[in-house]
């Protein structure tokens, strides 16, 4: 079977794993965190960034870090993983959703400015597939009204808007290494603090709502608790993983935007013959390979030709659910429809990306699509 997604490994992550228990040093924030941190720091001038176990927990870290509680509203897509809202209902907050572009799955500027009201405290965007959301327009809501950006560039590592590193926009920003990824550790994710006066209060929350990690800087000659906080902070076993990933980067992009425009050419007789759609990247945005997917006429469509991929042992998928219409939220989203994430939920079908697939399994999975419609 071609599998929707399988971790390639490099071979340094091993070495780094063994290093870290030969040493004897598993729990966190030690030699490998160190190391992960200052790569993020460097590459793309992050100030200030903190391993966490997933994006997840980021996204939670963020919500405590800009005190989101009852009465806030947060406007979110609601073509996203539950994640993103999440980490917002947990603190008590009001989930506001707001619908894609018509041509690409990320949040709508003009949705995000009819869903704004005098209790929004944030905004938070997801940059789908690791193109970039139109961040300038953006920018300038959050300006005007006086409010949080939350940057979910889960699938967004290397990518970026008008030559400025996606991350680098919001008060917070948080990062996703889940096997799905580009660059994996199995689970883990980041915290990116661009806010520098909630730089010092971020450590506080990582580490169970202690001053422990300037205690262990030798600023403070003890430590307590002294805030809210968890246990957000991966083992070293997680980051030594991760930098091996980290230090084959360009290896794991190239391989993958290979990948990504062998797709585009081979499809493109098919979606200029009105068959479906291919991905549309922004002209201020770049491609970083995260995921290939086409967006069907129908949801009919959509089930129709997954079946008979799957039939041939070809590992494709669809994607989100639109949040709005699940079963949790139905009956508190309070808004208008939003037809274009559900477009994206009924009809957009991801095929397989990842470093192990060959030229040949490619022509397969684009000649079985060909395939498919030539026989219907």
């Amino acid at each position: 079977m071609i599998r929707f997604n399988k971790p390639y490994l490099f071979g340094p992550e091993l070495q780094n794993v063994n290093q870290a228990v030969t040493q004897g040093r598993l729990a966190g924030n030690g030699q490998f965190t160190k190391q992960c941190h200052k790569f993020f720091e460097d590459r793309y001038g992050f100030s200030k960034v903190l391993l966490t176990t997933s994006c997840t927990d980021a996204l939670e870290m963020s919500s405590l870090l800009l005190n989101i509680g009852p009465g806030d509203e947060i406007i979110i897509p609601s073509f996203t993983f539950v994640s993103t809202a999440n980490a917002f209902v947990l603190r008590g907050a009001k989930i506001v959703f707001a619908d894609s572009n018509e041509s690409h799955p990320n949040i709508s500027v003009d949705s995000i400015r009819r869903c704004i009201t005098a209790q929004t405290k944030a905004i938070v965007v997801v940059h789908y597939g690791g193109a970039a959301c139109d961040m300038n327009s953006i920018m300038d809501l959050v300006k005007e009204h006086d409010l949080f950006l939350i940057e979910d560039a889960a699938q967004a590592i290397e990518s970026f808007y008008k030559g400025k590193p996606l991350g680098s926009f919001g008060h917070c920003a948080t990062f996703s290494f889940h096997e799905t990824k580009n660059v994996v550790a199995g689970e883990g994710g980041l915290l990116v603090v661009n806010d520098t006066s909630l730089q010092k209060r971020s450590e506080i929350l990582w580490e169970k709502g202690t001053n422990r990690t300037a205690f262990f800087r030798g600023e403070i000659d003890k430590y307590g608790w002294v805030d809210l906080g968890s246990s957000f902070l991966p083992s070293e076993l997680i980051a030594a993983y991760l930098f091996g990933q980290l230090s084959h980067i360009d290896d794991i992009q190239s391989g993958r935007i290979k990948i990504w425009n062998a797709y585009f050419k081979k499809l493109s007789k098919l979606s200029e013959a009105g068959y479906f759609e291919l991905p549309r990247i922004p002209e201020y945005a770049t491609n970083n390979g995260h995921v290939f997917f086409i967006v069907l006429k129908s949801k009919q469509e959509r089930d129709a030709l997954l079946n008979h991929l799957k039939t041939l042992e070809i590992g494709a998928v669809f994607h989100y659910l639109s949040l709005h219409k699940s079963e949790y939220y139905k009956d508190k989203h309070e808004g208008s429809d939003l037809p274009n994430s559900d477009r994206f939920s009924e009809c957009l079908l991801r095929l397989p990306l990842h470093l192990h697939l060959s030229n040949t399994d490619i022509d397969f999975i684009c000649k079985s699509i060909e395939d498919y419609y030539s026989n219907s």
